[in-house]
């Protein structure tokens, strides 16, 4: 039961024990160990092998996934509680006693159970079944931790007879310790001693007498210090105490004997559970370290797959610095199954064969992969990997023997369920002949169907791949400007090894590049050239196709924003318009049904001025309660062009601009460029600029002493002032005096024409103010009101203007 799930963890036997060596699998491993708490877990993990079963990885890989998600959510519980305690638990089987600790490390293992099974919610994943099979077996573990202090003690409470036991033992040391006390304070003991202290030998207590004194203290020697000068003397008087205090130890052994015993009986019930416990906790401690890894290289699951279809997305090696590597898009098995990547030196063409096997290898092995989510990985065989100058003198061989010997036995035991990767591959001899056979090895294998990647710096190879039908070239992008590679790799491209460019910034003559450039075949001079001026197309493409991109999402962007504001202002619309509709329906029938009211009541009784104007007062108010909740917009100065002073003559009608206030000139100042005007009974002098002509509005008449007087008792009697001043002072007026003087003033300047008013209340408490503001609202023929702003009166003064 314990190895239930060694079946997939192992994988396969006969995997490439080399390639794993040359692609750096041990060191993933190295890293995976680390994350486990138990040495149970990390045996099993460095036992971890690539799988070969498509089901068996898929199962893996949900286990790490789920893991992970666990972990993200709640963080990764602890596992430092697994004991090894499967050579206790035989020894149960055949009825054997456990020891202190073999009995703490059950309870260990049972509380690590109980904290496990409850640190996570329960949630459906590939993980349930193991959470749920774990059990707590709380009365055994309630039972060793009462009878267990520690890996010395047991616990006076594990018996009564343990606890009588210790009880008479501590009597019993406590008698000796009066009678030794006794004697250390005897005048005739204490000249006799070395020391006033009480000592153990052999675990009995004695006293350190002086030599010479020995007849002088009756008992037993049980020791003398290494010079002979004391020796250490068991009273007479206490041999007795120290007897029983012997006795009752060996008591005290049995009867711990006898609670080991026990405590193993009831254990020997739990073996099955114990075991269970065991394995299930080893195990999530051996799947939670693969989901620690997991975060800690920002892995995702990769996508998993038997056609032997590879696409890595934004793939990044493990074992290189996260916060430097480039991560790199790789894919090949669909439209093609050889991939030759070209490209300068150290620019990362070995680096990207080494991501691909890396990366399968973990995968295979039920892994998360350090890539973008989705990325696909195939389930090869075996995978073999000729990387690195591996040239033995014991063996004579040179690097280009060294590779060869591998490449034979590879391709002796490659089929196409495998993966092979070739660095430099012909390198080592004579060109021409090393990129023939080089060609004649990749042609082979891609006849064979075997997926395939190799690193060359041959430009035959580059050509073969460029007219043979499934072979793609890449290479690892090269800044020509910088001189410096950017690690990017890039499918479809062939590279340039830039020999030359890179001589140079080094430091080689130009004339000894020059030279070399002339021993080139013309060929070869073109097809290198015809590489250059494809990377700088694909360059200019790339970037154009950045900004393109850019473009259309900036323009989704625009439409979606414009569509989601015109949806929402037309809801808006609607949803004003209907309340409106609504609300000025109410009030017209409210108002015609007021009307009509009012009307058969003047009909049917004769009504004095006075009544008249009450009722007028009383329809004024319904009107106002019902446009209580309208609301004026205030109106802000507009812009206005400006004149010179030779525009402004006197009587004119101007507004000052700071003041937003209406009045007329009464003198113009050419030599200072200032206006006199005048607004009711103030005259200020103000800069032409801040004077707007009020173009169509003449002055007003100026009042005349007497008054337009008619009628006679029970007759409405008007009377309207030729002159009406642009401001009306309501100050010290109650609200209902100032609302029957301002309801006057307004008709009055209303019918004077004028433009806007100025309404002085004060701020006070405000309710003068809030009154003028809600008679304001029901006045037909006012276009709209705001308060002063700084300069006008600020909130002590309304500004009116009219229709």
């Amino acid at each position: 039961m314990a190895d239930i799930y060694d079946f997939y963890r192992k994988g396969k036997q006969n995997m490439n024990t080399k390639s794993l060596q040359t692609l750096e699998y041990n060191k993933i491993i190295d890293q995976l160990t680390a994350y486990a708490s138990s040495e149970a877990a990390r045996t099993q993990l460095k036992k971890l092998m690539p799988m070969t079963d498509i089901a068996e990885i898929n199962k893996a890989l949900d286990e790490t996934n789920d893991a992970l998600s666990r972990i993200y959510a709640k963080g990764c519980v602890s596992f430092s509680g697994i004991k090894e305690i499967r050579s206790s638990l035989k020894r149960l089987e055949v009825g054997s006693s456990l020891s202190i600790s073999e009995l703490l490390q059950i309870s260990s293992v049972l509380s690590c159970a109980r904290h496990v099974k409850n640190y996570y919610e329960q949630v459906e994943d590939s993980l349930s079944d193991m959470f749920s099979a774990l059990e707590e077996a709380s009365p055994l573990n309630s039972q060793i931790k009462r009878c267990i202090i520690s890996e010395d003690e047991i616990s006076d409470d594990a018996s009564p007879s343990l606890r009588d036991i210790r009880r008479q033992k501590a009597a019993a040391n406590d008698r000796i310790h009066t009678e030794l006390n006794r004697m250390l304070n005897s005048a005739g003991t204490r000249t006799c001693l070395q020391d006033f202290v009480i000592t153990t030998r052999s675990g009995r207590y004695c006293l350190p007498v002086k030599a010479e004194y020995k007849s002088q203290v009756p008992g037993m020697v049980h020791d003398q210090s290494s010079t002979g000068a004391t020796l250490f003397i068991e009273p007479a008087a206490i041999v007795k105490l120290n007897n029983d205090i012997r006795e009752l130890e060996l008591k005290e052994q049995a009867e711990i004997e006898v609670i080991l015993a026990t405590l193993s009986a009831a254990a020997a019930e739990y073996t099955d559970v114990l075991l269970t416990d065991f394995t299930v906790l080893t195990e999530l401690d051996f799947i939670f370290a693969k989901g620690q890894l997991s975060r800690q290289l920002h892995c995702s699951r990769p996508v998993m797959n038997n056609e032997h279809r590879i696409n890595i997305k934004k793939g990044r090696h493990p074992l290189i610095d996260q916060s430097k590597v480039v991560p790199i898009d790789i894919y090949l098995g669909a439209a093609f199954n050889l991939l030759i990547i070209t490209g300068p030196n150290t620019g990362g063409k070995t680096v990207s064969l080494k991501t691909v096997g890396l990366l399968t290898l973990m995968a295979q092995s039920g892994l998360n992969i350090p890539a973008m989510d989705h990325s696909d990985i195939a389930v090869f065989n075996n995978i073999f990997a000729d990387i690195g100058d591996e040239q033995s003198i014991e063996q004579s061989l040179s690097t280009f023997s060294s590779h060869m010997t591998k490449t034979v036995n590879i391709l002796s035991e490659a089929d196409k369920d495998s993966l092979i990767l070739f660095d430099e591959i012909g390198a080592g001899t004579d060109p021409t002949e090393g990129a023939a056979l080089a060609i004649a090895i990749l042609n082979d294998l891609h006849k064979r169907g075997v997926t395939t990647m190799a690193t060359t710096h041959y430009s035959e190879i580059k050509i073969y791949a460029l007219t043979t039908e499934g072979v793609e070239n890449a290479c690892c992008e090269f800044d020509i400007i910088s001189l410096r590679p950017t690690y990017r790799l890039l499918i479809g491209v062939p590279g340039k090894s830039n020999a030359f460019a890179i001589s140079k910034k080094l430091g080689l003559p130009s004339y000894i590049i020059d030279d070399a450039k002339t021993r080139m075949d013309s060929e070869d001079i073109q097809f290198e050239d015809l590489l250059t001026d494809l990377e700088r197309s694909r360059v200019t493409i790339e970037k154009e196709r950045e900004e393109l991109n850019a473009y259309k999402k900036e323009v989704s962007d625009l439409k979606a924003a414009l569509t989601k504001k015109s949806e929402h202002l037309n809801e808006r619309t609607d949803k004003i318009i209907r309340k409106a509709n609504e609300e000025a329906a109410a009030i017209l029938r409210d108002a015609k049904e007021y009307a009509d009211e009012t009307i058969k009541t003047m009909n049917k009784h004769g009504m004095t001025v006075k009544e008249l104007e009450h009722q007028r007062s009383a329809i004024r108010d319904k009107m106002n309660k019902k446009q209580e909740k309208l609301r004026i917009e205030t109106n802000k100065p507009k812009a206005h062009k400006a004149h010179s002073i030779s525009e402004f003559k006197t009587g004119m009608n101007v507004r000052i601009i700071s003041m937003n206030v209406i009045g007329s000139v009464v003198s113009v100042h050419p030599a200072k460029n200032e206006v006199s005007v005048q607004m009711g009974a103030l005259t200020t002098k103000t800069k032409s600029s801040n004077l707007e002509i009020l173009e169509g509005y003449k002055e007003p008449a100026a009042p005349s002493s007497a008054s337009k007087t008619a009628g006679s008792t029970g007759k409405i009697k008007m009377s309207k002032a030729s002159y009406v001043s642009p401001e009306i002072n309501l100050l010290g007026k109650t609200v209902d005096e100032a609302i029957a003087i301002l309801d006057k003033y307004l008709d009055d300047a209303y019918i004077s024409k004028l433009p806007q008013v100025r309404v002085v209340h004060g701020k006070g408490t405000g309710a003068l103010r809030n009154g003028v503001t809600s008679y304001l609202r029901g006045v037909p023929y006012v276009k709209a009101f705001r308060l002063g702003q700084i300069g006008e009166g600020d909130a002590g003064v309304t500004i009116v203007d009219f229709k």
